[in-house]
């Protein structure tokens, strides 16, 4: 396929595609986790891609782009199953930060013979040159204005990174990791040490948007369990399961393979009983000082399972705030 010159259907025309959530998805009966629900809309957007005759292999293989999902907020208003037949449409957006290629996407399933909207997310799509593969054609002229050497980008919010001395870098010891101590001080936090594997990255060397996506479920699940309710321990106890209604993530800088990411998730709000928000923040240590690159945001709440196909939401118990507060 060649890439064509002229771009205005990738950034004026509407897509629709039809896609289904994969089975790795379903861990809880037949529903399907939040990150899997974000997956479906990284696929509706890259088919928008194709669509629209800028396919990602061809940006990359002919004229050395990297196309990055540098922002994704997802809103999931009812529940995706197994086996849903979800109808995605990609509508090109006009607002967003400069320089970067902006899309809402809206996913819809089928019930009781009637379309009911599912899902809606704002995506940022950067397209970031690559400096391994050689020599390559020059980006069509339409696309220059969406290109960047990095990924360099400002954060949402004014969160100071935490200073971490040479001193204490030095000094170890029995106490565990000054780095997640410093990261943790004074907060109702949690924070972990993670190396970035191969599969978690693309383009050769970079931790990937789905990447992130594993990662905040990741530490949510490692959070709950180090306060004792753990996502089994309620299953068992009360038939508990927690449910997302929104995620975001903000990619700011390049976490490279190899690295050790440092992610820190912190609770923020309980909101009546029924729902808490936390944020997710994640660093990397590069000659001797933190740098943030990527912020998220996750609103969880709870449900009973009354059986194999029905859930209803249930407010906090005791043990459940006490875990959130701290």
């Amino acid at each position: 396929m060649t890439v064509t010159t002229t771009l205005p259907p990738l950034l004026a025309t509407p897509t629709t595609v039809q896609v289904r959530p994969r089975y790795e998805g379903s861990n809880i009966c037949t529903w399907i986790g939040f990150k899997h629900v974000n997956y479906l809309v990284e696929e509706a957007v890259l088919d928008h891609f194709r669509q629209s005759g800028v396919p990602a292999r061809e940006l990359y293989e002919r004229h050395g782009l990297c196309a990055e999902f540098v922002h994704l907020d997802t809103r999931i208003t009812s529940a995706f199953h197994m086996d849903d037949l979800v109808d995605a449409e990609v509508r090109p957006a006009r607002r967003g930060e400069a320089g970067e290629l902006c899309f809402d996407v809206s996913l819809t399933v089928e019930r009781d013979g009637k379309p009911v909207k599912s899902a809606g997310s704002r995506v940022h799509v950067l397209l970031r040159t690559d400096q391994r593969g050689g020599s390559a054609e020059p980006a069509p002229g339409e696309l220059r204005p969406f290109t960047a050497e990095a990924i360099r980008r400002p954060a949402p919010t004014d969160l100071p990174v935490p200073v971490v001395t040479p001193l204490a870098l030095g000094r170890g010891g029995s106490g565990g990791d000054p780095v997640l101590a410093e990261l943790t001080r004074g907060t109702n936090s949690f924070a972990w040490r993670w190396r970035i594997p191969y599969p978690y990255c693309h383009f050769t060397e970079r931790l990937q948007m789905s990447g992130y996506l594993r990662q905040m479920e990741e530490v949510v699940d490692l959070f709950l369990a180090d306060r004792g309710v753990s996502i089994k321990t309620l299953l068992d106890d009360q038939n508990w399961i927690p449910v997302v209604p929104r995620s975001t993530i903000t990619l700011l800088d390049e976490a490279l393979m190899e690295e050790d990411l440092y992610t820190v998730f912190t609770v923020e709000e309980v909101y009546k009983g029924v729902t808490y928000t936390a944020r997710m923040d994640c660093y990397v240590l590069r000659e001797g000082r933190l740098v943030r690159t990527a912020e998220g945001r996750i609103t969880h709440g709870y449900a009973v399972i009354k059986n194999r196909r029905d859930w209803n939401l249930v407010d906090f118990d005791e043990r459940m705030l006490a875990a959130l507060g701290g």
